[in-house]
C-alpha cells in the first residue's frame, strides 16, 4: 500500500488546477504527443496536429510558459521538444485509467 503524502497548501493546489487547466485543452496534448517522438520545428507540428499556425504558436506559447515544452532557435526555425518528461507519465496514468472506467462500464452495460 503506498504512503499518503501530506495534504498540500492552498499555493500548492493552485499550481497544481493550472497544470491540469494547461493539459485540459485537446490541441495541447495533440501537441505533446506529437512530441513524443522528439523535438519539431512548428511546421512539423502543424502538418502533425492539423492546427493553424496561429493556433499552434499559441499553445505551444502556453505550454512552454508551463515549463511542459522547451524552445529552441535553429537558424530561422523555433524547435519545440518535452522539458518536463513526467508528462508522458501523467498521460499514461490518465490514459489507463480512462480504459479502465470504459471497460468497468462496458461490463456494468453487458450485464
Amino acid at each position: 500500500m503506498s504512503k499518503r503524502l501530506p495534504m498540500p497548501t492552498d499555493a500548492a493546489l493552485e499550481l497544481i488546477a493550472a497544470r491540469f487547466r494547461v493539459l485540459g485543452e485537446p490541441s495541447r496534448l495533440k501537441l505533446i504527443r506529437a512530441l513524443e517522438s522528439g523535438e519539431k520545428p512548428v511546421n512539423e507540428l502543424m502538418t502533425a496536429t492539423g492546427l493553424t499556425q496561429a493556433n499552434t504558436s499559441r499553445h505551444l506559447q502556453t505550454l512552454t510558459q508551463a515549463g511542459i515544452l522547451g524552445r529552441r532557435r535553429e537558424g530561422l526555425n523555433v524547435i519545440y521538444f518535452i522539458a518536463d518528461s513526467s508528462i508522458f507519465e501523467l498521460c499514461a496514468h490518465v490514459c489507463g485509467s480512462m480504459q479502465r472506467q470504459a471497460v468497468n462500464q462496458a461490463k456494468i452495460i453487458g450485464s
